[in-house]
Parts: C-alpha cells; sequence; structure tokens
C-alpha cells in the first residue's frame, strides 16, 4: 500500500486557528454588519481548510491524501477571494483584513508546498 510520509502537524495547528478566528469574525459579521450571504460562504470554506487537513492526515493513499490536501488548498483560495469581497465592499477593517488574509496566504502556501512536493502542483 502507497502510504502518505508528510507530518502535517503545523497545517493542521494553523488551520485549526485559522478557523476559530474565521468562526468569530463570521459571528461579528452576523451581528455587527447584519452581512449573511457571503459571511456564510466565507465560514464554509475557512473550516473547510482545517477538515481537508485532517482528513488527509488519515488518508489510506498517497492519492487519497493529495486528494485532500488538493481540496483544502482550493478552499483556502477561496476564502481568500472571500476575504477580498469583504473588504472591498467595506464590511471590514483594513488591519483586521491584513492580519486574516495574512494567515489565509500562509496557509495557501504550506498546501501549494505539500502539492508540489508530492508532484502534484
Amino acid at each position: 500500500m502507497d502510504t502518505p510520509k508528510h507530518e502535517a502537524g503545523p497545517l493542521l495547528q494553523k488551520s485549526f486557528a485559522f478557523a476559530v478566528r474565521m468562526m468569530k469574525f463570521y459571528r461579528h459579521l452576523q451581528t455587527n454588519e447584519r452581512e449573511f450571504v457571503v459571511s456564510k460562504q466565507l465560514v464554509r470554506s475557512a473550516t473547510s481548510i482545517g477538515a481537508n487537513a485532517e482528513e488527509a492526515t488519515g488518508a489510506i493513499s498517497t492519492a487519497d491524501f493529495t486528494s485532500k490536501i488538493s481540496i483544502a488548498y482550493k478552499e483556502a483560495r477561496e476564502t481568500s477571494y472571500w476575504l477580498r469581497l469583504l473588504q472591498a465592499a467595506g464590511c471590514m477593517e483594513e488591519k483586521l483584513f491584513l492580519s486574516l488574509h495574512d494567515d489565509c496566504q500562509q496557509l495557501c502556501r504550506i498546501l501549494y508546498s505539500i502539492l508540489r512536493s508530492s508532484g502534484r502542483a
């Protein structure tokens, strides 16, 4: 059996912490900004990053691992889009945007690096 060899510990920690931040931001958007459509998309994609990374650690093959990491990468890219959209629409302060978007970009870079090292990017 072809089993994955990648240690995803830092990825899991970062993606979990990011998901927590995004859930708190989601509550803020719902309560303070009365933004219900994009915020729901945002929290779904943001929490999916870590969920797929977690699934990747239990993958039964390299192909399964790569597939889950690929999905996590796509979800991170989608999250970046929603953050940029919310910022452009005036739903978040610049400082918060920069902080959240930087965390998201870090996850994108980690995930892309994993994909590249697996020969899939």
